[in-house]
């Protein structure tokens, strides 16, 4: 019985990875196995930063609090402190987006909280 091969399927693999490709700089978005490799290296690397863009906006939200709260004379460890200590369960995101664009709901919080 003679070899059969799936032309259409190897073919539609590879195309697949070649229109992902589409773009990139010289061979590696023409020629299979370089874009295969350039491909995968730039999914793990999509996957990494999806969690390190958590961690910089954490620290954004952060920074942006700590300059709302020195305005009114406390410092971000001694703000969060009080918060937790009074139960207000308000997440540094929201915090952080009352600091920067509701200033006088934002000083409505740091007066509940001293």
């Amino acid at each position: 019985m003679p070899r059969s091969v799936n032309h259409v399927a190897s073919r539609a693999r590879r195309k697949k990875i070649l229109n992902l490709t589409k773009g990139y700089w010289g061979a590696r978005g023409n020629v299979w196995t370089i874009a295969k490799n350039t491909l995968e290296k730039g999914l793990t690397y999509a996957y990494r930063d999806r969690k390190n863009k958590k961690r910089t906006m954490r620290g954004l939200w952060i920074q942006r609090i700590n300059a709302g709260v020195r305005e009114h004379g406390m410092s971000y460890s001694e703000f969060i402190g009080k918060l937790n200590a009074k139960g207000l369960k308000l997440n540094r995101k929201v915090l952080a987006d009352l600091a920067m664009n509701h200033p006088e709901a934002f000083q409505a919080v740091i007066n509940q909280v001293k």
